[in-house]
């Protein structure tokens, strides 16, 4: 079972829709960088519904030794340029990410980037949930914007089309 480094979105994201013991079946652990427990503490700061991820013993903070200029990256967030330089230091281990543009520059750097939508389908894959439509309704109710076309594909490879 491969390891994940996790950006702060799909911790968010599966936590708020109750799904976030998926992923000590989906991974053998989870590293995040403090940037991303930062991002977390703030949240929970300014009174968001944001896990403890002092909670679970599967999830482990792990920083890179090496963060690259921020001048590179200007448009990526504290916690997703974190993740991303982890990711690189550790190519073996699966990047969770959900913001288009950090996807990009993961995806372009070679990194394999699963979103929170792609563990949904691994789940489903792997028999921890049968259907994955309702939690799509789920997503979108806490906040996790996704188009039409989107949730169709999704559907699709679940194999819950019409």
């Amino acid at each position: 079972m491969r390891e994940a480094i996790s950006n702060t979105s799909p911790l968010l994201y599966l936590h708020r829709i109750g799904a976030l013991e998926w992923l000590p079946r989906l991974f053998a652990a989870i590293s995040v960088p403090d940037a991303v427990i930062a991002e977390l503490m703030e949240g929970q700061r300014k009174g968001y519904d944001v896990p403890d991820l002092g909670a679970y013993f599967w999830v482990h903070t792990l920083n890179p030794r090496c963060m690259p200029s921020e001048w590179l990256t200007r448009d990526l967030g504290a916690g997703e340029l974190a993740a991303i330089a982890l990711a690189l230091e550790n190519p073996d281990h699966i990047l969770l990410l959900d913001d288009r543009l950090a996807r990009q520059v993961a995806q372009a750097a070679g990194l394999e980037v699963w979103g929170t939508l792609r563990i949904m389908l691994e789940a489903k894959h792997q028999g921890i949930t049968d259907r994955v439509g309702v939690w799509l309704g789920r997503l979108r109710d806490s906040g996790m914007w996704i188009s039409e076309d989107i949730e169709r594909r999704v559907l699709a490879l679940a194999e819950e089309g019409e």
